[in-house]
């Protein structure tokens, strides 16, 4: 059984010690062996590195805590309207495990702009950890480095797999934007575009509505607000715009 949204898990307490243990490396081992934390170089990629990691626990906190949004109880669609060109069904949200809660309307674009911080963070880590594991260490400040690079690089390997695996739920998630489906949407329309090719027709998703105005539907309208921990998304979740929709012309004046 889930736990109830917001409330401190065993994957929500991995999270947040994966981004601290990762945090630490980075900022407290990687920079100072590599660049030195006396240096301008080393300030400025600890004080970058920190802003990401504030920015992860931000939106992270944020999609942990915000309701993913509900189907009215009483909500139908309209599947007996016969002039309707799409119909479709309205489906439970998908619960994830890693922010004990679920992700729906309301939190989507707050749950793929956490992912994003957290994809761009790992390899930012990679980035320090390659670079402080290279780096030459002076004979007389060996004894002291040994073991800094040896957690250093255990975290590079537990951090590999986990940014590899980020980055392909981003770039997953950027398809689904850019097409402006869901998870759902996609395996349906998997099953659509087939029959649609054995019946001869050309089948083409209702909701796409070309690059921009997908990435809208989900980011929102303010463009400086896409990477913020901000629910702007267009419209209440039930019912979106679909490319069969034929905008109203203003009547000459």
């Amino acid at each position: 059984m889930a736990g109830r949204p917001g409330y401190l898990t065993l994957p929500i307490f991995s999270v947040l010690a994966a981004i601290g243990y990762v945090y630490y490396t980075a900022v407290f081992l990687a920079v100072p062996r590599w660049l030195g934390l006396s240096t301008a170089a080393g300030v400025a990629n600890a004080v970058a590195f920190t802003a990401l990691a504030a920015a992860c626990l931000a939106t992270y906190a944020v999609a942990v805590r915000r309701d993913p949004g509900r189907v009215p109880p009483g909500y139908a669609p309209d599947v007996e309207d016969a002039e309707s060109t799409v119909h479709e069904i309205k489906r439970k949200d998908h619960h994830c495990i890693w922010i004990n809660n679920c992700v729906g309307h309301e939190n989507y674009k707050i749950f793929l702009v956490f992912v994003l911080y957290a994809v761009v963070a790992s390899f930012y880590a990679m980035i320090l950890i390659i670079g402080s594991v290279m780096h030459s260490v002076p004979k007389d400040e060996q004894s002291g480095s040994d073991s800094s690079r040896t957690s250093i690089i255990i975290c590079g390997v537990i951090l590999s797999p986990l940014a590899l695996a980020l980055a392909v739920l981003l770039g997953w998630h950027i398809y689904f934007i850019l097409q402006n489906k869901t998870t759902v949407e996609y395996h349906e329309g998997v099953r659509a575009m087939w029959l649609a090719e054995k019946g001869g027709d050309l089948y083409h998703h209702p909701y796409d509505l070309g690059v921009y105005d997908n990435l809208i539907s989900v980011l929102g309208p303010n463009i400086f607000c896409w990477l913020c921990p901000v629910s702007n998304t267009v419209g209440n979740g039930l019912r979106y715009r679909t490319s069969y929709d034929i905008p109203i012309s203003t009547p000459p004046m």
